[in-house]
């Protein structure tokens, strides 16, 4: 019963073992989340410092490794857009555009599309941004000839940047900005009344900024205004009106590249190729810093090549020839410029990602490290719990066999002055059977005749010369046990007196009791005094103690 008790108690030490383990693992996990957390902020840091990066290298015109950079912070702030919704969409609006800028106008939509849909419907995003991805969505999805859908998209630009702004008829500059973006963008897909709506709509929210906006950007603007108004009047067919218009536009009013080319544009859709060409020669002297900086595709495409064609109609040959070989140069400068910067953005490129991939796998290594180091914290916590609950138990069961040992001293003295007083009775008062009891203890006094493993009833009749049914009936009655119970209780009492007062092996000790199998022996003595022989043993050397 004794060991029954002990395995019982081994059980629930492992038991309270495993929750100890779960408390040290919940630790863990709360200190894991709690570096989570320092890992979130510290990836927000990085992923702003490479933002930053991309904004120097966009200023650079170094466009891929601006894109890289872009890249990365969206795909950064993807898995936790929450940390920086700002970051998140500014980084995807630069990257799209980037891509879209390089040629690549799915992957534009595709980046452009994921974040419309991950904000849709948050409120923490801000629409002034929503509405400039929108925007950039359209000029996507109009490049792609999706006129259709770039239509929705542009009037969901304008719905969100009116709900970023308040409402319309407020005099926003921005509203005037982006309704003219969409009617630029409805007067290339050719539609030109819907666009003729949108100017209006320019014009009505522009008439109410110049009661207070600022005057310089009034005189520029107005001027935009016209101009834009005199192409619509020129393609929609009224060729007349938009010569008037255009000739009542005060020169001072072209002071910007967008203003003076849209200018030059008009003056080429009317055949007046001279005046263009001039046009675009001032706009050339005018902002020569700006367009030669660095020289690519695009200056050559938006602003040489316009020229040329200009000075051609013009029937000014000569300067034609020279437009000719300045585009020629500038080609061949844009080519040197570009497989210049594409070979020193590409290296930085490959250098910077050799570094990310060294300290990703170092990162991958240290956690790998941590969660095995934690792993065996855990496991010496939890085996050292074991140990200290299993040492404690040893120490409660020790006092208890201790105490148990007293008790079973207590009794079996209460046992044999019961004996001796039965003894010393006269054996006229005593019956036939409490007479053959008391030979039947005085007999057992001689160890000689129960440590002998033949000893029976029969062994037990014969030297008290009787018959053995007498000694069942005697024993029955007088202790309540049979001839082997008395026989092997005699057998365990010296037993553990001899466990008590030497060091014999238990083995050695229970040969010389009478038995032949020790488990037999330790199955009789735990079942005698609750506790198995080495217990027995351990409790009576306490006890001495």
């Amino acid at each position: 019963m004794r060991n029954h008790i002990q395995k019982y108690d081994l059980f629930f030490a492992l038991i309270h073992g495993g929750w100890v383990f779960c408390f040290c693992a919940v630790l863990v996990l709360v200190g894991c989340d709690r570096r989570n957390v320092d890992k979130l902020s510290e990836t927000l840091k990085e992923a702003t410092q490479d933002y930053n990066r991309g904004l120097e290298y966009d200023q650079a015109w170094q466009f891929r490794l601006a894109e890289f950079y872009y890249g990365k912070v969206y795909r950064t702030m993807k898995e936790n857009p929450e940390e920086d919704w700002w970051l998140y969409g500014e980084a995807g609006f630069r990257y799209a555009h980037l891509l879209c800028e390089r040629g690549d106008l799915a992957g534009a939509v595709a980046v452009l599309g994921e974040i419309l849909e991950h904000v849709e419907g948050n409120d923490e995003f801000p629409s002034a941004q929503r509405s400039t991805l929108l925007s950039k969505m359209a000029y996507c999805q109009r490049k792609l000839k999706q006129y259709d859908a770039a239509k929705q998209t542009y009037a969901k630009a304008y719905e969100a940047r009116i709900k970023a702004v308040g409402s319309e008829g407020n005099g926003i500059f921005d509203l005037v900005v982006l309704s003219d973006c969409i009617f630029l963008a409805f007067f290339e897909m050719d539609y030109y009344e819907e666009a003729a709506q949108w100017l209006d709509r320019a014009d009505a929210e522009f008439a109410v900024y110049e009661r207070h906006g600022d005057s310089a950007l009034i005189e520029e603007y107005r001027g935009i205004q016209a101009l834009y108004r005199v192409r619509l009047l020129q393609t929609t067919g009224y060729p007349a009106e938009a010569a008037a218009m255009y000739a009542n536009i005060p020169p001072s009013r072209f002071l910007t590249p967008l203003g003076s080319t849209t200018a030059a544009e008009y003056l080429m859709a009317v055949g007046r190729y001279s005046e263009a060409a001039d046009l675009y020669a001032a706009i050339d002297t005018a902002f020569s810093s700006f367009y030669t900086s660095h020289i690519t595709f695009d200056v050559v495409r938006e602003k040489l090549a316009p020229r040329y064609t200009a000075l051609r109609h013009a029937g000014r040959t000569t300067d034609a020839l020279e437009m000719a070989d300045t585009i020629v140069s500038a080609i061949d400068s844009a080519l040197t410029w570009q497989k210049r910067s594409n070979a020193a953005e590409l290296a930085v490129i490959y250098q910077t990602h050799e570094k990310e991939l060294a300290l990703e796998k170092s990162r991958a290594q240290a956690a790998i490290y941590r969660l095995v180091a934690v792993g065996a914290l855990l496991l010496l916590l939890l085996m050292g719990y074991i140990l200290w609950r299993v040492n404690r138990d040893k120490r409660i069961l020790a006092e208890k066999n201790r105490m148990l040992y007293e008790q079973i001293k207590q009794r079996e003295e209460v046992e044999d002055k019961e004996r001796e007083r039965q003894q010393s009775q006269p054996t006229e008062t005593l019956t036939q059977n409490q007479q053959l009891y008391n030979r039947l203890c005085k007999l057992m006094q001689n160890p000689d005749v129960y440590c002998d493993a033949e000893a029976n009833h029969e062994t037990l009749a014969r030297l008290v010369g009787t018959n053995y049914k007498y000694v069942y009936n005697a024993l029955r009655e007088c202790a309540g046990m049979t001839p082997a119970d008395f026989i092997n209780q005699n057998r365990i009492r010296h037993a553990a007196l001899l466990l008590a007062t030497t060091n014999a092996p238990i083995g050695l000790i229970a040969e010389q009791c009478g038995f032949n199998n020790r488990s037999t022996f330790t199955r009789l003595f735990r079942s005698q005094y609750s506790m198995t022989p080495t217990e027995y043993r351990n409790a009576s050397k306490n006890h001495a103690l």
